[in-house]
């Protein structure tokens, strides 16, 4: 003979106690805090548009405020900020960059017509991060090409009147759309396919450099 069966109303009382959890939890259930605006394959694609890559001779231009309203935030952790960055830059470190209190910050500066440029010390340290936050919908902001250490050498070889080309991203290694297209379930071609084809992400020439450029 089983235990509710000789107290039913124990049985009874803990079903009603399960039932009324369920529906609490039922009610008190809230939507993810972020939501992604643009698919990963639509962020990806983005990285071949010249306008969100920033070159280190404009960098002094648009801070001077001749152009868009812009703010530089270095997303390196906070050692690496206080050893030197670009003057004015402001620092979020990329394990910040999405909490509650910047994603507000970012969101006012975006409705307010503010453009924000990221760096790390190299282009890979700031092309995750970037790439979740234009997937987030934050078309506002832009990365800084050739990151902090190819900063140092322009304003390194501006002292000496040297010329330093403008940066170039060159060939990727991996096709990084197709890669986003099968980890949001799409479909790619055979690994042994894929692996002959190969994303080359070109600039557009650049024309008359701007002050302090080639």
């Amino acid at each position: 003979m089983h235990v509710h069966e000789l107290n039913p109303k124990r049985t009874i009382i803990t079903m009603i106690i399960f039932v009324v959890v369920i529906v609490v939890g039922l009610f008190t259930l809230t939507s993810p805090r972020l939501k992604y605006k643009i698919s990963p394959v639509e962020a990806v694609t983005t990285l071949a548009d010249d306008n969100l890559g920033v070159d280190a001779s404009n960098i002094d231009n648009m801070l001077s405020g001749s152009t868009t309203p812009t703010i530089l935030i270095d997303i390196r952790n906070n050692y690496d900020y206080a050893r030197g960055h670009i003057p004015s830059a402001e620092n979020i470190s990329a394990v910040e960059l999405l909490s509650v209190d910047n994603i507000k910050r970012l969101n006012e500066l975006k409705n307010s017509n503010i453009s924000v440029v990221i760096y790390g010390d190299t282009p890979i340290q700031a092309n995750g991060p970037w790439l979740v936050l234009q997937q987030l919908g934050f078309s506002n902001i832009k990365y800084l090409l050739g990151g902090y250490e190819y900063y140092l050498r322009f304003k390194e070889a501006a002292k000496d009147d040297h010329c330093v080309p403008a940066f170039e991203n060159g060939n990727a290694e991996y096709n990084y759309a197709e890669i986003a297209k099968a980890n949001s379930g799409g479909s790619i071609e055979s690994s042994a396919t894929s692996e002959k084809k190969h994303t080359i992400v070109r600039r557009k020439k650049k024309g008359a450099a701007t002050a302090g450029g080639c």
